[in-house]
């Protein structure tokens, strides 16, 4: 059967996290993360190697303009020659400054422009947010409950890498690929791991291989592209874990299954689950690693900015190995 807004509902509904954790909760799935998780990831560091999984955030970002997105914009506004000129602020300093000139500059984006986290006032499904407040509380001053900020100190603990392309013997998965409970499973099989209460899991498309190849972004915001299906919400409900990010612009997979409804799994995941997604983030550099050293698990740390009310958050995620 095709599924459609009533699939969405029933798997919304059989895994609501919402109450779980009080009726007050903003946190969600970070919840399972306990400082004994935090000391058993630190204990996966043995060489001291760090990986950022972040892009640049620059103009040559994925961003087009759709949905209103576009690529950060870098200003400055001290810069070298002022200080040379003697044009800069001469009381920046409080009038001492003759010796010493500073710089400064200013960044202009969307804060989901890049590799970043969805809040959960990011999504709104018939008229509620995460843990059932209502979309009021997401006004023209931000979002009063389900900001960002709940993540800014939840987002350590151990992460697993799961590697589809090489589980399943392809450069990368095509645009349109759906993603199922078999395929992490097998992933999972392949990396030699467990995912289980509290893990921050990478699932790896090699949607960022296929725009290298291509030499340019091209669709890659927004367009077809491989992702997680409908039949991934069992195997990543049944998991318990605390986070879920991948390679693509949106984390499922476009076209959507359901033609009723846009982005079915950030209604699930976000606001029934409580789940913090996770979009953009570059894997290649960490799966290259992974398979050069057999190790898919690592201290992961990668906290967002805390914008106080805002609905996503740009970051520099690290394993640490």
């Amino acid at each position: 059967m095709t599924p459609d807004i009533e699939t969405v509902r029933e798997l919304g509904t059989r895994h609501s996290n919402w109450g779980r954790w009080g009726p007050d909760d903003e946190k969600g799935t970070l919840n399972l993360v306990t400082p004994e998780m935090v000391v058993a990831a630190a204990a996966l560091v043995r060489s001291g190697k760090t990986i950022s999984m972040a892009l640049p955030y620059d103009e040559d970002g994925p961003q087009t303009g759709s949905l209103g997105r576009f690529n950060p914009i870098h200003l400055m506004i001290r810069d070298g020659a002022d200080a040379i000129a003697g044009t800069s602020i001469r009381d920046f300093y409080g009038g001492v400054d003759k010796h010493f000139r500073g710089t400064d500059d200013i960044i202009i984006m969307p804060l989901q422009s890049g590799t970043q986290w969805d809040a959960f006032g990011h999504v709104v499904f018939e008229g509620k947010i995460y843990n059932g407040y209502g979309a009021e509380w997401v006004s023209s001053k931000g979002a009063l409950k389900g900001d960002v900020a709940n993540a800014s100190t939840g987002m350590v603990g151990r992460g697993v890498l799961l590697d589809l392309p090489r589980a399943l013997g392809v450069d990368w998965l095509e645009p349109g690929h759906v993603i199922d409970s078999k395929e992490l499973a097998q992933a999972e099989g392949h990396a030699g791991v467990v995912v289980g209460p509290g893990d921050f899991v990478f699932v790896r498309t090699g949607a960022m291989a296929a725009t290298r190849a291509a030499g340019g972004w091209g669709d890659y915001a927004g367009g077809p592209a491989p992702g997680l299906g409908l039949g991934s919400v069992d195997w990543v409900a049944s998991r318990d874990i605390a986070a879920l990010a991948t390679d693509t612009w949106g984390l499922e997979v476009r076209p959507n299954e359901t033609s009723d409804v846009a982005q079915p799994l950030h209604i699930v995941f976000i606001v029934h689950m409580g789940l913090w997604l996770g979009e953009i983030f570059d894997l290649d550099p960490l799966a290259d690693d992974c398979a050069a050293d057999g190790k898919y698990e690592f201290m992961f740390c990668g906290p967002p900015l805390p914008f106080t009310r805002a609905v996503g958050s740009p970051l520099n995620p690290m394993a640490i190995k």
